[in-house]
């Protein structure tokens, strides 16, 4: 069955370390999109599931979303797309690509495709994704969790170099994403997939840190005088399950997450998180949504028990 911990599905919970090793950091040299089109390393055998031939077809449980679709457009393929990022104005899609979601991570780093992409909608269409580099040429890495705030992105990264899995950021400047460096947080923290509130305060991640309910829970880090302060539980929102791929909405107003195979989404009253309800299951996971309420997400395709592929899926708000 579907394992939390393949999601995103390069696998970034599970920490492995890098053959090269060593503890150089990288020099922050700009670098062109990757020349190799995607589908080339996607397998013929391949097939495309789409929602007619789903044997689990995710549905919304509210109704004040319409029912969920494959975002159209050039987005998803017969590979996996994962880990969903919307911007705000809902016209620029992050996500992660890899041809086989069943290749271990060690064999994706050496693919040439594997990694983040970026897709912009023209006419409520999603255009071409374009690969982003965030590595020097010639030098290996494994880029997922994305999260993008204005002109500055995080991502985990595993990568020559380094030994494990760190956070990074880069800066979007003249027409590219470069400028990258590390940015990791308090060791004791365990951050995990994360997301930052609009006004930057608050920090939001999954996390199997000591004083969780479950294998993985829900935290808040707030910001005060330039640095995180130390994590508080997000109780009300966390059970002896696991919960994780937290995102926030971008009023602040609405805490969405995924648990047991589906999205979750607790309100904000009068400041305080709300018992969540269960929003789009199943094999639904990790939400992202735009100022307009539409809600993103991967759906995980299984047949016959296993894994198969992977698609990017909007609900819209009604």
């Amino acid at each position: 069955m579907w394992n939390l911990r393949s999601i995103p599905l390069i696998a970034f919970w599970v920490v492995f370390t890098l053959l090269m090793g060593g503890c150089g950091q990288p020099t922050k040299v700009l670098e062109v999109a990757s020349p190799i089109p995607r589908e080339t390393k996607i397998s013929p055998n391949a097939v495309k599931v789409n929602p007619a031939t789903d044997d689990h077809p995710p549905q919304v449980l509210t109704l004040d979303y319409e029912q969920p679709i494959p975002v159209p457009g050039s987005v998803n393929t017969a590979g996996a797309e994962d880990s969903p990022f919307i911007t705000p104005d809902g016209n620029t899609l992050y996500f992660f690509f890899t041809p086989d979601a069943n290749l271990p991570a060690e064999k994706q780093l050496f693919d040439g495709v594997t990694g983040l992409y970026v897709s912009n909608k023209v006419d409520d269409r999603w255009g071409s994704p374009e690969r982003i580099i965030l590595q020097d040429k010639g030098r290996l890495a494994l880029d997922g969790c994305e999260f993008v705030q204005g002109d500055i992105m995080w991502f985990c990264s595993a990568r020559e170099g380094y030994e494990g899995i760190h956070w990074f950021t880069a800066e979007y400047t003249d027409g590219r994403w470069q400028k990258w460096s590390n940015a990791d947080f308090d060791p004791d923290f365990k951050v995990g997939e994360l997301h930052i509130t609009s006004d930057g305060n608050q920090l939001y991640f999954a996390s199997d840190r000591p004083g969780s309910k479950g294998g993985l829970d829900v935290w808040v880090s707030n910001r005060a005088n330039g640095e995180w302060g130390e994590p508080v539980n997000v109780a009300i929102v966390n059970t002896p399950d696991n919960e994780g791929w937290p995102a926030i909405s971008p009023d602040g107003m609405e805490l969405w997450f995924y648990r047991n195979y589906a999205i979750w989404r607790s309100k904000s009253v009068g400041g305080e998180w709300q018992i969540a309800e269960q929003i789009a299951s199943p094999m639904a996971g990790e939400p992202a949504l735009d100022s307009a309420g539409n809600l993103y997400f991967v759906h995980h395709f299984y047949q016959n028990g296993s894994l198969v592929e992977a698609d990017i899926y909007i609900a819209r708000k009604k």
